[in-house]
């Protein structure tokens, strides 16, 4: 009895492993990589750190497992336990197997090269949606070697670990389905890593993640039972094993979707059902990336959740200076994964699943299924964006028009995406009266100074404009214009040549205009676009409304617009500080950006100042309307000059377009 009482929190946790009893494991624990037929997880062994020490924990995320963060980081053996170098009673470490269409392509079997399972623990205070049977499973993210590590070491270092730590806290805080991080652990154990690929590896520390998900299966999960694809020739290692996959589909429908179980006795009618609720979450979970200017970065078929939630946090990006363009993925030379493609590659990959199914969803089914899944994007993200600009009484058709004139001014102006939804609650509700007026038009100019310094530099807008077409084509189709002005008609109704075009003549006007001219002009649309949306606004009061109820709304719309558009995001310029301090052993940057993220809404005083100092700001100023950028530039020595004008809700200073995520 003594004993029981002294046991630990980890070794107190119930595991209740299911899915390695629901579904066929293999049991050779050779850590080779190798093909894996016949099987959806393969136990492994995940390999142990030198002194494993904690960088930071989620207290939020912790809580899901009954762990509270001050328990984890008083238990001297915590670091090792959440790192995989010592298995908590009742462990069962495994990697998942699973295929993917990677940049397009069938890739063959793929499978958790760096990520070990280890087991679910029951937490039946935790049923939610997404998670109806009350288990979660946890993983450990670069704890070594498994079958399908391919060339890799099966590690992953801190840098890759802090942004994936960060990221998945920061999107639970927006609002966004997401998997979970628990703690972030360093060591003493090195790898060679060579970041630019520059053939100068370097020693970087091995570090790993505590993941935290109802379950990691994904789309390529049901793709090893594809057979051999006609562009690649390669084929799943399962297939032709159609009841394994009918094994595999049932225990998904069964624990994570038991209603469509319940409601269905017809076995292609669930189906047909369960698939129908994957689209429209998928198509829920894109409307909200796109809502909040998030990019994944990596949007293959084994990076999607069969829950809809967002899984991999790979070179994933927060859009800063909104351009539909955005690409946050260097290694994506083809820019196949653009902020404005998401919702696109999302039904593309649907329909990859939809052919793993194979004759468990019955065609005819699935392409209706498919066909709906566009409209019902559309809806929920208009109503998100509608939540942004405030407009909640009424919906009318003119707001989608609203919405895509905003977002064409932000894209000529290079607005900051974040920070220009979060100024627009500021805009004054139209009342009327002469007073009231003076003191309108007084906030209007006000408001309207801020959105121009969220805006880009001249010579910002002339990179941003610049063709993505390659020289040689751009070369190629300006000749044509005038050696062959037919071909070149028909080429320019195409929608990339079409949009190329755009850029190549707003870039013309650009290099035609002063920056006193182009700013006069972008305070006229400015002001121009705020009195539609101010006509707008004021329609959100039927006739009849008294003071009361106008005073209500507009207080309504202030409390939504600012809890739907947020004040902090990841930027990719505050992890690469958080980053660089935490490889000189400073973990405090990581835990000060986590606690920002947890309330990414909310003013903090006391965290918006940052730790460090770095390089020169270019006029940036927060939403709060801080120091902007009519203010005279700080001098390059004055750091207090620099940590006030940088703050966390600041557009990133010039280094920070620098940074480059493969």
């Amino acid at each position: 009895m003594g004993a029981m009482l002294c046991r630990t929190p980890f070794e107190r946790l119930p595991f209740n492993n299911v899915v390695l009893r629901a579904l066929p494991v293999d049991s050779s624990k050779d850590p080779g990589s190798r093909t894996v037929k016949g099987a959806c997880f393969s136990r492994v062994t995940p390999q142990s750190l030198d002194s494993p020490r904690f960088v930071a924990v989620s207290e939020p995320a912790l809580s899901l497992l009954g762990l509270s963060a001050d328990d984890v980081l008083r238990d001297p053996q915590g670091p090792e336990y959440l790192s995989g170098s010592k298995l908590m009673p009742g462990s069962e470490p495994a990697a998942h197997c699973y295929c993917g269409h990677q940049f397009g392509q069938f890739a063959g079997q793929l499978g958790d090269g760096a990520v070990c399972y280890l087991g679910e623990v029951e937490s039946r205070q935790q049923i939610n949606y997404y998670n109806p049977c009350g288990r979660w499973e946890i993983q450990v993210k670069g704890s070594g070697l498994t079958p399908y590590s391919r060339q890799s070491d099966g590690r992953k270092v801190l840098r890759s670990s802090i942004r994936e730590f960060l990221c998945s806290e920061a999107m639970f805080a927006l609002g966004v389905p997401t998997t979970r991080a628990g703690s972030l652990v360093t060591s003493d154990t090195y790898v060679m890593r060579d970041v630019f690929y520059s053939g100068n590896p370097q020693p970087e520390r091995c570090s790993v993640v505590l993941r935290i998900a109802p379950t990691f299966i994904r789309f390529g999960s049901f793709e090893i039972f594809l057979p051999a694809d006609d562009f690649t020739g390669r084929q799943g290692p399962s297939v032709g094993q159609h009841e394994l996959r009918a094994q595999l589909l049932d225990y998904v429908i069964e624990t994570f979707y038991p209603d469509i179980q319940n409601r269905h006795s017809d076995r292609k009618e669930r189906n047909a059902a369960f698939f129908r609720e994957v689209t429209v979450r998928t198509a829920k979970l894109v409307a909200l990336w796109q809502s909040v200017g998030f990019c994944h970065g990596v949007l293959n078929t084994d990076n999607m959740s069969i829950l809809g939630l967002t899984i991999d946090y790979g070179p994933f990006g927060f859009m800063d200076r909104f351009d539909p363009e955005f690409a946050c993925n260097a290694s994506d030379r083809r820019r196949r994964y653009t902020y404005e493609a998401q919702p696109y590659v999302c039904r593309w990959n649907l329909a990859r699943l939809a052919e793993a199914l194979g004759k468990e969803l019955p065609g005819p089914e699935a392409g209706a299924i498919l066909d709906d899944y566009m409209p019902t994007y559309e809806r929920f993200y208009l109503a998100n964006m509608r939540r942004k600009l405030g407009l909640l009484e009424h919906k009318e058709p003119e707001d989608q028009e609203l919405l895509a004139d905003l977002l064409d001014m932000m894209y000529y102006t290079g607005a900051d995406f974040t920070n220009t939804f979060r100024l627009l609650s500021q805009v004054p509700w139209p009342v009327g009266g002469e007073e009231e007026e003076l003191r309108e038009k007084a906030a209007l100019e006000q408001v309207v100074g801020r959105l121009l310094d969220q805006g880009a530099s001249l010579e910002e807008l002339k990179v941003a404009h610049y063709p993505t077409m390659e020289s040689r084509e751009l070369d190629m189709l300006l000749s044509m214009s005038e050696t062959n002005p037919g071909m070149f008609s028909i080429m320019a109704s195409k929608p990339e040549v079409a949009k190329q075009l755009g850029k190549l003549g707003r870039l013309k006007q650009l290099m035609e205009v002063s920056h006193e001219e182009l700013t006069a002009k972008q305070r006229e649309d400015w002001l121009r676009w705020i009195q539609r949306y101010r006509r707008r606004l004021a329609r959100e009061c039927e006739e009849g409304c008294d003071k009361l109820t106008v005073e209500g709304l507009k207080m309504k719309r202030i409390q939504t617009m600012d809890s739907t558009n947020p004040r902090f995001i990841l930027r990719n310029y505050i992890a690469q500080n958080a980053i660089e301090a935490a490889e000189k052993g400073d973990f405090s940057e990581v835990q000060r950006v986590l606690k920002l993220l947890e309330r990414p809404y909310s003013a903090q005083p006391d965290l918006e100042q940052p730790s460090w100092t770095r390089g020169v700001a270019e006029g940036t100023c927060g939403v709060d309307g801080g120091p902007g950028g009519t203010e005279a530039e700080p001098n390059e020595n004055d750091s207090d000059a620099v940590t006030r004008r940088l703050l966390y809700d600041s557009r990133p200073p010039a280094w920070a377009r620098e940074i480059c995520v493969t």
